[in-house]
């Protein structure tokens, strides 16, 4: 049995109050073992980013913990909660993030910068060689394309080695071809390295890359696909049809 790098007991997270409140979490139990790719998916409104913010540190449940391997992230204050963010977990959105007046080594290394780290130089090359772009230090994001933007992006979450990376909707404004890229990246990711992946997406293209699939609707868990056995995206895409066929 693998430890859990990750892991979710009775989480809720509701927003507002009284009848105009809205559940977006509603009691949720889950485990990200160290070592896979986990994507979740569901349909719109299901609860996906929320499960994602509040596994990741960056958004507190009502009720329920939060445990990053023996840490409890809903114990923390929030100086220790953004330490702890910086140091032991990596993040790719959508939307790049990157710093448009900073050149590619410019925005790797900032993460490392902002926890009063000066990172070598041939570090932060390491990173963007290792992602395909050892060739592309000194420009900035607008002289790149957006998968070498998001590539950048993933190189910048990689550099402080985080035992968890998240990624919410890391390939949705790329090109097949190119999120096709960022995907083998991650696969590689967990079976070279051991890290482990958690994604939110709405591909089921992007989700057979990972070991399991996490089904959400209403906030709840509704299933689950892979496991042992990889699901293709067929199975992905026929499941969640049938998600998305289940009435408000």
């Amino acid at each position: 049995m693998r430890p859990n790098a990750i892991e979710l007991r009775a989480v809720s997270r509701r927003y507002g109050a009284g009848d105009s409140g809205v559940t977006a979490l509603d009691d949720i139990s889950l485990a990200f073992p160290t070592g896979t790719f986990t994507a979740v998916m569901g349909p719109s409104g299901s609860g996906k980013s929320t499960l994602l913010q509040c596994a990741a540190g960056l958004d507190r449940p009502t009720s329920g913990t939060v445990c990053l391997g023996d840490t409890e992230l809903t114990a923390l204050s929030e100086r220790r909660l953004t330490l702890l963010r910086r140091e032991r977990v990596g993040f790719v959105f959508q939307a790049f993030n990157l710093l448009p007046s900073l050149t590619a080594a410019q925005n790797v290394a900032l993460p490392l910068r902002l926890a009063g780290r000066r990172p070598p130089k041939a570090e932060v090359r390491a990173a963007l060689h290792r992602v395909g772009l050892g060739d592309r230090t000194g420009l900035r994001p607008a002289q790149l394309s957006g998968g070498q933007q998001q590539r950048v992006a993933l190189a910048r979450a990689l550099i402080t080695r985080p035992e968890v990376l998240f990624g919410d909707e890391p390939t949705g404004a790329l090109d097949s071809r190119t999120g096709r890229e960022v995907l083998s990246l991650l696969r590689t990711m967990v079976d070279a390295e051991d890290r482990t992946v958690v994604m939110v997406t709405h591909d089921p293209v992007a989700t057979s890359y990972a070991d399991r699939v996490v089904f959400l609707v209403d906030g709840r868990v509704s299933g689950e696909l892979g496991g042992r056995v990889r699901a293709s995206a067929g199975e992905i895409a026929a499941h969640l049809t049938t998600l998305e066929a289940v009435p408000c």
